[in-house]
């Protein structure tokens, strides 16, 4: 029998979640320090006078994952958690306020596009198809590392021939002509930190997983999950130590061997997993004199994705006949300009890109009886920008704010009871994220697979990054792969980059 190994996980979301239980569950010695007081990193509750305001991630899919992480542990998913399926998954507003219900069922959203677009359905039937077989083709890779060359460069025929070398709204562009469906088909990037207009259409795959398993919603908001998933970790043996900060990853003869925290304890350990942003951890967790310099240059020299502008607020009224819905998208036909606002000029534009989220629509116990719970999110460039968030940050909240008063959410302004803002200078501060990135590395083609951070650090034994900066990317599904791919790998069960076995996984 294999002894059991002292892990030190660093950060408490889903991606350090994910390797903890897994490892706790086999018996392993783990303990979580993290640097906040409560479980979650980016996908931290925030509790305001009787509201419940999820920090981060809200749109939940793949809940196999979790049934997964349950039954290795033995235990019922229900009895530590509630999800519950949302439909439309999406309502997608225009610049004239004229919204799509995104449904899971094709029929229905077919429907919507005839309401737009007649000529697009047949083309709206092409587009599916085509991000059904890209699913098909690479969902397998999302839980591998590519630890060659050689492995990744197997894919890239199938990439030519099928075309996903083009941008996500380049291959939306190739099926549907109507401006609107385009963005409803090419939005999804959005979601993961890159460009509509440059992420590659690999990533439509992330489509595929929306209808493969649903949109859901966690009862008590995603921070119920987390919750869930913490109570999961200890009952499997683990440990937590809140209010802890690491502040360097110790490395001896090349190998980690342990973490020194904040207070100056020095931890030992057999095995470290890092769930701190990956460039943040590389330039500040690592002693300069561990660090190579071909390390910290490639890492500074990647592009990383736009950071956000998030404001939580509670309202005195429920606002129930509103027009919004649980998730919300305010995509204007200023699409264009506005990415290259953020991704490219780094520099905020007068357009905005908007989502809103309404979970008081669907979750009565996230707010005070009779209130409304909401967050709005903006995106934004990432500190890499000039943008002084320190003088600016009051008046761009109050331009959000006054947008949904006058569109979606009247008087709202006088309405609001609890609020609190989350800026680019709180994503670098509180959250560690190098540049503000709300979603770490960007996910381009060359910053995708091989080219992207793997889990398994290269430079150091011992030492795994887990998160959304590393392979397979963000987005709580990959996340969660990626914690899987840590345990997998101590616990000698990782399959790494493309071979024959992929037909075991149903690819041919």
């Amino acid at each position: 029998m294999r002894k059991p190994k002292k892990i030190a996980v660093i950060g408490s979301g889903f991606g350090g979640l994910s390797a903890a239980i897994r490892l706790a569950a086999k018996g392993n010695d783990v303990t979580i320090y993290e640097k906040l007081d409560h479980w979650g990193g980016r996908a931290y509750q925030y509790t305001i006078d009787g509201f419940k305001f999820d920090g981060g991630p809200t749109v939940i899919t793949a809940p196999h994952q979790y049934e997964e992480l349950f039954q290795l542990a033995g235990k019922k998913k229900e009895d530590y958690m509630t999800l519950v399926p949302l439909d439309p998954f999406y309502r997608i507003f225009n610049e004239k306020n004229q919204h799509f219900d995104y449904w899971r069922d094709q029929h229905k959203t077919e429907k919507e596009i005839e309401k737009f677009s007649p000529g697009d359905v047949d083309g709206y039937r092409k587009f599916i198809k085509g991000i059904a077989a890209i699913f098909n083709w690479f969902h397998p890779f999302t839980e591998r590392s590519f630890h060659s060359f050689g492995s990744f460069a197997k894919i890239f025929p199938h990439v030519i021939k099928t075309g996903t070398w083009r941008s996500m709204y380049g291959f939306a562009a190739k099926f549907v002509k109507n401006s609107f469906i385009r963005r409803v088909c090419s939005f999804h990037p959005l979601l993961i930190g890159g460009n509509p207009f440059d992420t590659p259409s690999i990533y439509g795959l992330i489509i595929q997983f929306e209808k493969e398993w649903g949109v859901h919603y966690g009862i008590g908001g995603t921070g119920a999950i987390v919750n869930g998933l913490g109570k999961l970790f200890l009952d499997c043996g683990g440990k937590i130590q809140f209010n802890t900060e690491v502040k360097e990853i110790i490395i001896k003869d090349k190998k980690a061997c342990g973490v020194l925290l904040s207070n100056g304890t020095e931890i030992n350990s057999d095995e470290v997993i890092c769930n701190g942003d990956v460039a943040f951890a590389i330039n500040n967790l690592i002693a300069p004199k561990n660090l190579p310099f071909q390390l910290k240059t490639w890492m500074n020299s990647m592009e990383y994705s736009n950071s956000l502008v998030v404001i939580y607020f509670g309202t005195k009224i429920a606002y129930e006949d509103s027009a919004l819905q649980h998730h919300n998208l305010i995509l204007s036909d200023k699409y264009k300009e506005l990415m290259e606002d953020i991704f490219s000029k780094k520099e905020l534009g007068k357009e905005m890109g908007l989502y809103l989220h309404m979970p008081s629509r669907t979750d009565k116990t996230i707010s005070p009886e009779g209130c409304g719970s909401f967050y709005v999110l903006s995106l934004v460039p990432n500190l890499k920008g000039k943008t002084d968030w320190e003088s600016m940050l009051p008046s761009y909240v109050e331009k959000v704010m006054m947008f949904l008063e006058d569109n979606y959410l009247p008087n709202l302004r006088s309405n609001v009871i609890a609020q609190h803002v989350v800026s680019p200078i709180d994503f670098h501060k509180r959250l560690n994220s190098h540049l503000g990135a709300a979603f770490s590395v960007k996910p381009s083609m060359m910053q995708s697979g091989f080219f992207r951070p793997q889990v398994k650090s290269g430079f150091f034994d011992n030492l795994y990054f887990v998160g959304a900066g590393v392979h397979p990317g963000a987005g709580v599904p990959a996340v969660m792969a990626s914690g899987k791919i840590a345990a997998n790998t101590i616990d000698g069960q990782e399959v790494i980059g493309v071979s024959g076995e992929l037909k075991l996984a149903g690819v041919n």
